[in-house]
């Protein structure tokens, strides 16, 4: 509790905390923007193939007499008739393409620029047999963003957090800006996977450097308040896509702003947690007293010194001079099964979570519409995740949310596909319950790993994430077997991994790890392996009297005074 009690004397919840945290979660409206930006800037609007040149189109009826019509009687969007029918259209609109032979389309598309007058999609022709180009660049977005989560969780551990987003801030409104007046679809590729990159080390140093400087019992407000921020800019996309609907502007307008991010970041004070557990014990009292001048503790703040920092983070200071490698989060046993368990937990949340997301036009209803209706049902949903991760912790916050969304989808999979209100109402209850799943895994995951090697295990847990959006859009081909396939997949993981949070050790209402050291003895995590134990113990056969038991009760003698000792010291 040593620095815990450092932040409660220089202020606790003061003005610093107060203007810090509404500066470094202020980016996130955008970046909300940023991550499904695509649903607007590459809508594919209704199209059809140009007739040729010595077409002439002015008298009525004569752009219908070079289409052709599928089974259903609607006019296809990629083939043409080489030579244009002859007489008046059926008015039935039973006609087939028997009637002439066709092609695909050598002559372009005309597209209909009611809705959309400009995307990606009619600027460089992203449809018919080149409509898998659409996808490949929000899958190069989101290789971005596991990229980024590896490079740069990894690096704040290193070089620190306020520094990581200073660089973040910029290279996201750089990229950003250089896609809004990319010349052709490759370079537009290359600065959406340099923004996904950017924009994944925001998300990460947002949360811990707010986590950081927070008291104990703050500290999932603060990251339900990062999960709203991040739900209003859903809504914030609709205003503006509604406003600014031509892709470059768009694309610009979300962009622009990270320059402004940029330049008041510079003015972010380094996380003094990650200072002490870097070695680093004078930049570790500079920063406090600042914190305690802004709070308007600055007597308090005189009061400390080296001497009192190596008193109160004598621990830190023996046992986290040294940075932990990403290796040990396979070496460590402990940290073994926390990353292990955490990463099926993000796989999870991520993987079900796209696959309703990234489907908005399978609702058959206005994309605008079911964007404002995925986005609202965040609200609620989070704030019932708060009140239950505040109230009776975050492992049940995480069990009920993942079980609840897994449970929406699969019952979703067994409803007739005509009954689309049922439909709807199951995906947008699913959308949210993994919304509140994400909120959780955030904070959860930051209050389990220790600070030596926080940033990196989150940076592995956002990479597994974005594993999941990328085998997300894989299932959903499995669509071509049985139409509910996809919905049995989506539902039965996070089902799953439901399960597996039963493993991981509550964190309500205890201090953040700074080493290894103080993971491992952590009472919790002791009584966690305590159970598992005998778990195993119990499913074992019976044993024979002998050496063999004497054993096993020789080693249960020496567990219970180890628990009893840990439980003192947190006391």
């Amino acid at each position: 509790m040593a620095f815990n009690d450092l932040l409660q004397q220089v202020g606790g919840v003061g003005r610093f905390q107060q203007i810090q945290v509404t500066l470094v979660v202020l980016p996130l409206l955008l970046m909300a923007s940023h991550n499904t930006l695509q649903n607007f800037t590459a809508a594919i609007p209704p199209h059809h193939c140009r007739p040729p040149a010595n077409a002439n189109l002015s008298q009525d009826g004569e752009l219908e007499a070079w289409l052709p019509r599928d089974g259903q009687g609607q006019l296809e969007s990629c083939l043409l008739l080489t030579v244009p029918r002859q007489g008046p259209p059926f008015p039935n609109g039973t006609e087939t393409n028997g009637t002439g032979a066709t092609e695909p389309c050598t002559n372009g598309w005309i597209y209909d620029n009611s809705t959309f007058p400009s995307t990606i999609v009619t600027e460089w022709d992203l449809v018919c047999s080149n409509r898998t180009l659409r996808q490949l660049a929000q899958s190069l977005y989101m290789v971005g963003v596991l990229l980024g989560a590896m490079v740069f969780g990894y690096l704040a551990d290193r070089l620190g957090r306020r520094k990581l987003l200073i660089l973040n801030y910029l290279q996201t409104a750089v990229s950003g800006t250089c896609a809004a007046f990319a010349p052709n679809f490759p370079v537009y590729c290359a600065f959406r996977l340099l923004s996904g990159m950017s924009l994944a080390g925001i998300a990460l140093n947002c949360v811990t450097l707010n986590m950081e400087w927070m008291p104990i019992h703050t500290r999932a407000c603060v990251g339900t308040l990062t999960g709203y921020v991040y739900s209003l800019g859903q809504f914030l996309l609709v205003g503006v896509a509604l406003a600014v609907p031509h892709w470059r502007h768009l694309q610009l307008l979300v962009s622009v702003p990270f320059f402004a991010f940029f330049i008041y970041s510079w003015f972010f004070i380094e996380s003094a947690r990650w200072y002490s557990s870097s070695g680093r014990l004078d930049l570790t009292l500079r920063a406090l007293q600042r914190v305690a001048w802004i709070n308007g503790k600055r007597e308090e703040g005189t009061k400390l010194s080296m001497e009192v920092l190596r008193a109160s983070l004598q621990k830190e200071l023996t046992m986290g001079k040294g940075q932990a490698s990403a290796l040990e989060l396979l070496r460590c046993p402990a940290l073994r099964h926390l990353f292990l368990c955490l990463s099926m937990l993000w796989f999870a949340t991520s993987f079900a979570y796209y696959g309703l997301v990234m489907d908005l036009q399978g609702f058959g209803v206005n994309i605008y519409l079911i964007q404002v209706i995925f986005g609202a049902v965040d609200l609620p949903a989070k704030l019932v995740g708060f009140l239950v991760i505040n109230s009776l912790g975050r492992r049940p916050a995480q069990m009920a949310s993942l079980l609840l969304a897994g449970i929406c989808i699969l019952v979703n999979g067994v409803v007739p596909q005509d009954q689309s209100i049922v439909r709807t109402s199951l995906a947008v209850l699913g959308k949210g319950c993994l919304a509140a799943s994400f909120n959780c895994v955030f904070l959860y995951t930051g209050e389990l790993y220790p600070t030596v090697i926080r940033q990196t295990g989150m940076g592995m847990g956002s990479t597994m994430a974005r594993v999941g959006s990328i085998v997300s859009p894989l299932v959903s081909m499995t669509a071509e077997l049985y139409p509910s396939v996809p919905l049995f997949i989506y539902g039965a993981v996070p089902v799953a991994a439901s399960a597996i949070t039963a493993l991981l050790p509550e964190t309500l209402g205890q201090p953040l790890p700074d080493t290894v050291q103080d993971m491992e003895s952590s009472p919790q995590l002791l009584a966690l392996a305590w159970t598992l134990h005998t778990q195993d113990a119990a499913l074992l056969p019976p044993r024979r009297r002998g050496k063999p038991r004497r054993q096993e009760q020789e080693q249960q003698k020496q567990m219970v005074p180890l628990q009893a000792s840990a439980q003192e010291n947190v006391l």
